[in-house]
């Protein structure tokens, strides 16, 4: 793997090789098409390029009639892009492009924010009984909801890497509350996600659950940054603290 991907980043390491590709990502074209792309450099040159292409497997030549026809591959750049993007960061990858592509479309001239919410609850109650609480059995103390008012909606969150927080309502709707990228249970889960916010946003919240005085301190840390509306980390703030300071102690002390 190490190998191939030496030669994939070969490959992309020059401006001409990168255009060819945008070229073939449109269509297929003949060497002698590709070579009206560059009249700046020579024909060999073209070839020479597209040679290394192809040993990167970047490129794949076929041969019809007296002309050789070339392919993009783009099997190498998914490959690359498995290994170091994964399905567990494609939300925030996503986040952060659709962020990059406001402010591209703005000029620039478009105001960026962030807000860090930091909050601690003590509950008179163990630490697993806590972590089950904010995990397996959040639908029943979470109230919020994105469905539509009056429509009943139901959650599910699968505290594994990879997992998700979700609510569902009706046989195909519903939304993704967070997305889990760490556990260690029952001492910490984190998790990313928009939280209600619309947008170009980053949004990621932690739990971490501490043993004291025979109960649970249970710290959130949430983040979030990008195109942010002024009211929303009060908004957040005052949400925080009553799903976990109210709803979720009142449950888990209650049990």
């Amino acid at each position: 793997m190490d190998e191939n991907l030496s030669t994939v980043f070969k490959a992309l390491g020059h401006p001409i090789r990168r255009q060819i590709l945008d070229i073939l990502k449109q269509s297929p074209r003949t060497t002698g098409e590709l070579d009206e792309y560059f009249p700046e450099v020579t024909r060999y040159a073209v070839m020479k390029h597209l040679k290394i292409l192809e040993e990167g497997n970047l490129v794949v030549i076929r041969r019809e009639g007296k002309y050789k026809r070339n392919f993009l591959n783009a099997v190498p750049l998914q490959e690359m892009y498995n290994r170091w993007v994964g399905k567990y960061m494609q939300s925030t990858a996503g986040s952060l492009l659709n962020l990059r592509s406001v402010v591209d479309q703005k000029g620039g001239n478009i105001k960026m924010s962030e807000f860090r919410i930091e909050q601690e609850i003590y509950m008179e109650a163990p630490r697993e009984e806590v972590f089950k609480a904010l995990t397996e059995n959040v639908e029943y103390w979470w109230e919020f909801r994105i469905a539509p008012k009056g429509v009943t909606s139901h959650f599910t969150f699968d505290p594994v890497p990879g997992g998700q927080f979700i609510e569902k309502w009706g046989e195909k709707e519903g939304a993704i509350w967070g997305n889990v990228y760490y556990v260690n249970a029952p001492e910490e889960i984190r998790l990313f996600g928009h939280l209600g916010m619309q947008g170009a946003v980053d949004s990621a919240y932690t739990y971490r659950l501490l043993e004291k005085d025979g109960g649970t301190l249970l710290q959130l840390s949430h983040t979030a940054s990008g195109v942010i509306q002024e009211q929303w980390e009060q908004e957040h703030s005052n949400g925080w603290e009553y799903l976990l300071g109210t709803l979720l102690k009142n449950y888990v002390e209650k049990k």
